[in-house]
């Protein structure tokens, strides 16, 4: 008996065996905001493509490594917090995912600690 969680999904491989498939447990929002992105040393102006509560999709000229960590800068719209005005988030996270897609990466982050910054 297959038993799933919710938000988990598995599909059966072309060997019969179930195939994992990527699992999302939080809602993605499809924004382009600009984020800044620090990687060691190096700090780089980057563009969101989606953001939910656990991670982030950026997009970007370099690549980065799996397993890197990170830390970024997003400035939230308030509409999407429930605040009167945006939002300047501080977050660190680790990459997850680079890959390299119409000339530029696209990076997969998580969000493992965030804070607001004071306005």
């Amino acid at each position: 008996m297959n038993t799933l969680k919710p938000g988990r999904s598995t599909k059966e491989g072309s060997s019969g065996g179930p195939q994992r498939k990527e699992v999302r447990c939080a809602v993605r929002f499809p924004l382009a905001l600009p984020a800044v992105l620090s990687a060691g040393q190096e700090e780089r102006k980057v563009l969101t493509r989606n953001v939910s509560a656990s991670g982030v999709l950026f997009e970007m000229h370099d690549p980065l490594k799996v397993g890197q960590g990170i830390d970024f800068s997003i400035r939230m719209p308030g509409d999407y917090l429930g605040a009167p005005s945006d939002v300047l988030v501080r977050c660190t996270g680790r990459v997850v995912r680079c890959s390299l897609n119409q000339g530029q990466y696209q990076t997969a982050a998580t969000i493992d600690e965030y804070r607001f910054a004071e306005q």
